[in-house]
């Protein structure tokens, strides 16, 4: 009997080892299936998130290279656009300060002839009246002319003195109040193009 007793003592450390041995075997086995990552787990969804932004990326530079060719070329466009009209609008004017200068010798050459013919005629004329007449004529014909191209006087005499229209040569004291800062005389006559001075009137200011 202590014999079997003893054995039994001897076998059950025995089993207690194995079932510890169990345990260890089953902890390592949780710890690799922990420590070990899956396939097609969170890394390589991180690595597709990544692929995705970059390929997001390289089609957006993509679209803004070919904006940017887009637009430069539409620039180059324009630019020449507005260079040729630039160029175009320029010869225009020059074509019609051109124009406008031959219309107005145009239309001042009979007054030139009217001129030849009065001095001509004027060689044999006694009679005083008839030379006036003549220059009261050429005269009226050339105030016509301005008329028709919109070249009109500038008032002057007993107007208030306006640097915009009137130039003073000098100023003179005046007897009357009224008179003062006023043109009391005009030693050349002013005019203009509709709004546009073309020449000043020179003038005396009362002071």
């Amino acid at each position: 009997m202590e014999k079997e007793e003893n054995v039994n003592q001897q076998q059950e450390p025995v089993e207690n080892n194995e079932v510890l041995e169990e345990k260890d075997s089953q902890t390592d086995n949780l710890s690799e299936k922990t420590d070990t990552p899956k396939k097609g787990g969170m890394f390589s969804r991180k690595n597709n998130k990544e692929k995705e932004k970059i390929n997001n990326l390289e089609e957006q530079i993509e679209k803004l290279k070919e904006e940017k060719a887009e637009l430069n070329d539409r620039f180059l466009r324009l630019y020449s656009e507005f260079d040729n009209y630039k160029k175009r609008v320029g010869k225009e004017k020059l074509d019609l300060i051109s124009t406008a200068s031959e219309k107005v010798f145009v239309n001042l050459l009979p007054i030139i002839d009217d001129f030849e013919r009065a001095i001509a005629a004027n060689e044999k004329v006694e009679d005083v009246n008839a030379i006036k007449e003549g220059f009261n004529l050429i005269y009226n014909k050339m105030l016509q002319l301005l008329k028709r191209f919109d070249v009109e006087e500038i008032p002057a005499k007993g107007e208030e003195f306006n640097t915009d229209f009137h130039e003073a040569v000098t100023h003179f004291p005046t007897e009357k109040d009224e008179d003062k800062g006023k043109v009391i005389d005009v030693t050349e006559k002013g005019y203009k193009i509709k709004d546009k001075v073309i020449r000043y009137s020179k003038v005396v200011v009362g002071q």
